[in-house]
Order: structure tokens, then sequence, then C-alpha cells
């Protein structure tokens, strides 16, 4: 899944593929690099970043949308309803909701009406206060627990099971600690039975454990967690990166392949 964002503060790219133009080519080398699918969002939700007007998402966006739905699988990465149905109506197929529904039942109604696929991901908070101490008991068991009674939700709004893709939020309210244990026990999600996607490209975390100041710098350690993820469970990894992230996963995939042939 490559990441594009058309907005003027993301984290990584803030600013670079905001105006229609240069999101399109953008898009279109995304998809030459071996995107299979494009996960295309007009609102940050980075630690802090501050809520965009309805309008100016659907301003940023739908033309995005339009030109590359007929191309490539597109996500549309928004927590607002009416974004959604407008980016289902253009020809997206997913929804990537990182607000979980948490507040608008609207949200799971859009889903359902379209028989979208609905991305459920996990986050402690919101984007303005989801890093400000994040705790848990057990985050392993705590995430767990938040998909159980969120499948249940949607299933009683008509969403089926087969809909949904599963993503533990990493980054979204919680700690690098936090993080490293969603890694690590990334195959206790997998009981689901669902597709688990990992979006850890270029995060803060890395940065953190490695030095790693600028996202930009933070490749070897995104490939590190894509791999791992690949190793554990996970189905779709969300990158900025699409080449490498491609050509690395095609060497964990071929290695796991080779050693089930031979036990």
């Amino acid at each position: 899944m490559g990441v594009l964002n058309v907005t003027p503060d993301s984290f990584s790219d803030g600013g670079n593929f905001q105006d229609t133009k240069t999101a399109i080519a953008h898009g279109r080398r995304l998809i030459e690099e071996g995107a299979d699918i494009l996960d295309i969002g007009g609102e940050s939700t980075r630690p802090g970043a501050a809520p965009v007007a309805e309008r100016d998402e659907l301003r940023r966006v739908m033309p995005v949308i339009e030109v590359l739905a007929s191309k490539i699988a597109i996500s549309i990465d928004t927590m607002k309803p009416n974004v959604a149905r407008e980016g289902l109506r253009a020809g997206a197929i997913i929804v990537n909701d990182v607000a979980a529904n948490r507040s608008d039942p609207r949200m799971w109604e859009v889903v359902a009406e379209f028989k979208a696929g609905y991305v459920l991901m996990h986050m402690q908070g919101t984007p303005q206060t989801m890093q400000s101490n994040p705790r848990y008991e057990n985050v392993v068991r705590e995430v767990n627990e938040f998909f159980d009674e969120r499948l249940k939700r949607l299933n009683a709004f008509g969403i089926t099971v087969d809909q949904v893709i599963l993503d533990v939020g990493i980054g979204f309210g919680k700690t690098v600690e936090h993080n490293l244990q969603l890694l690590a026990a990334l195959d206790a999600f997998t009981k689901w039975k669902r597709p688990i996607l990992l979006g850890a490209s270029r995060k803060g975390f890395i940065g953190r454990i490695t030095g790693a100041e600028q996202p930009a710098e933070r490749l070897a350690g995104s490939l590190a967690c894509a791999c791992w993820g690949v190793v554990n469970g996970a189905n779709v990894i969300r990158a900025h990166d699409v080449a490498a992230t491609r050509q690395a996963i095609q060497m964990t995939q071929s290695i796991l392949e080779c050693t089930r042939k031979n036990d």
C-alpha cells in the first residue's frame, strides 16, 4: 500500500504533493514502483495535527482519486463519512478510518452501503492527544479487546467480517515500547483470520530507536519492520518507499517459501 498524502503538514512528506498535478504524478510513480493499493489522504493524522475542514479535504483528494482510480485500487484515508462517501463514489474501494468510527455512526453506514473494504485501526485518543502520555496495562491484550468490540459492532451495522482489515495502529497513542510490544506479538492478531495492515513506515519510534532524526532517513528501519511484519502475519504493508519495500518483501517471502519447502 503506497502512501499518497495530499496535505501540507503530514509528518513525512507534508507539502511535497499537496497540489493535484504533483500528487497524481507521485501516485503514478508509486504504481510504477509496484504498489498494489494507493492510500490517499487529505488530512494529516500525525501527532498534534490540526483538524481539516471537510470541504478542504474533499478539494485535496477528489481530483486525485478521480484520475487514479481507474489505474489501481484506491483506499481513502479519512475520518469523515462524507469524504469516505465521495471517495467511494469516485472509485475508491477501501476506507482507511484511523478513528475507527468513535463517534459518528454514519461512517459505518457508508461502508455498509458501498460494501467497501474497511481498515479498522486502533488509536488511543485523537491525533491531537494520542501521544500525551499513552498508557496500557497490556497493550497487546487491549488492542485485541478493541478489535473484538469493534468487529461485533461492525456486524450490527451490516458490515461483514470479510470487508475488514485490521491495523494495530503503530504510533497512534503508543510509546516506543508499546510499538515494539505490538510488533513482537503481531501474530497474536492473526486469530481474527483477517488481513493485518502494518503501517510503520518512517514513523517517529524508528527515529528514537536508531537516531535517524528525519523521516526520509528511516528507510532501513522501515524495511526491518516490513520484513518482520511479513514473517509474523502482516498481509498489507503501508509504505512511503514502495520500490524498496516491495523488493524487501519479495526477498522475505522467497526465504519463507524455501523454509516451508524444507520443513
